[in-house]
C-alpha cells in the first residue's frame, strides 16, 4: 500500500487526512454513494453480507463503519444480537448515530471513535468482522488487517468489500474515465470537496487488490482466503477464516 496517495497535500498523517475527508464529505456521502454507483453498490453490500448467512454470527465488528449502511444491511439479513461500527471520523459517526435513532436500534447497533489500526478490544472478542470500502484507507493495510485478526474469535470469518481494478476491454477504459473525471466532477460538486472524489480513484488504483490482497490476508493469519469478483472487476469480496 502506498502510503503517499493521500486526500489532499499537507504535512498531517494519511490517516488525519482521511478522518478530515469524510469529516467533510459526511453530509452528502450516503446520495453521494449511491448516485455515483447507480445504486449498485447496495447490491454489493448485500452479496458480501450473505457471505456469513451459514455462520449466522451473533457479535460483530463493523471497521470503517462510517454512516453504518453496512451494518444496517447486516441486521436485516444477518439478525445478530449486536454490531458494534468503528470509524475514524466523527462527522460520519454522527450521520450513522441519527440513523441508528430514527431506525430504533440503539439496542443492536451502537458506534464508536476507533482506529482500525489499534482496536479497542480484546483479542477474541467478535463472531465476524465486516469492512465495506474501508481497508484502502488504511494507513498500515498490514497492520489494520492483523489488528482485526486479533480481535476475531478463532473460527469466525472477515468479510471486506472493496473497489478493485477491472482488467478486460472496455470495462477497463470505461472504469478509469468514470473515476478519474465524472466522480471527481459530480462528487465536488454536490460535496464541495473535489480531492476527496480525486483521491478515490487514486487509492483504488494504489490498493493491492485481488491475489495481492488474499497473500496479504494470509500473511497476518487469515486461512480459506477467498476472492471473488463483482460487476465485471469493478469491486470484491474477500474473505478469510481464523
Amino acid at each position: 500500500m502506498n502510503p503517499q496517495i493521500t486526500p489532499y497535500s499537507g504535512t498531517e498523517t494519511k490517516k488525519e487526512q482521511v478522518a478530515s475527508m469524510f469529516n467533510n464529505i459526511s453530509g452528502t456521502y450516503d446520495f453521494l454513494n449511491h448516485f455515483l454507483s447507480l445504486g449498485i453498490d447496495i447490491i454489493w453490500r448485500k452479496k458480501a453480507i450473505k457471505e456469513l448467512l451459514s455462520s449466522r454470527p451473533q457479535k460483530i465488528l463493523d471497521v470503517a463503519t462510517g454512516t453504518g449502511d453496512f451494518a444496517f444491511e447486516s441486521i436485516k439479513i444477518l439478525k445478530p444480537q449486536q454490531i458494534i461500527g468503528v470509524d475514524i471520523s466523527e462527522g460520519m459517526l454522527e450521520v450513522a448515530k441519527k440513523k441508528i435513532a430514527e431506525r430504533k436500534l440503539g439496542d443492536v447497533f451502537s458506534v464508536q471513535k476507533g482506529d482500525s489500526e489499534g482496536l479497542h478490544f480484546d483479542n477474541d472478542t467478535f463472531d465476524a468482522i465486516t469492512v465495506a470500502f474501508g481497508v484502502r484507507n488504511y494507513e498500515n493495510l498490514e497492520k489494520g488487517l492483523a489488528d482485526m485478526f486479533r480481535v476475531l474469535k478463532p473460527g469466525g470469518k472477515v468479510v471486506i468489500l472493496e473497489f478493485s481494478k477491472p482488467r478486460v476491454f472496455p470495462v477497463k477504459q470505461l472504469y478509469h474515465f468514470y473515476f478519474k473525471y465524472a466522480t471527481p466532477f459530480f462528487g465536488g460538486l454536490f460535496s464541495k470537496d473535489k480531492k476527496a472524489y480525486a483521491y478515490l480513484e487514486e487509492s483504488v488504483q494504489a490498493f493491492p487488490d485481488g491475489k495481492n490482497f488474499t497473500a496479504l490476508m494470509e500473511k497476518v493469519g487469515y486461512q480459506n482466503t477467498k476472492h471473488r469478483s463483482l460487476t465485471f472487476g469493478i469491486s470484491a469480496i474477500y474473505t478469510g477464516i481464523k
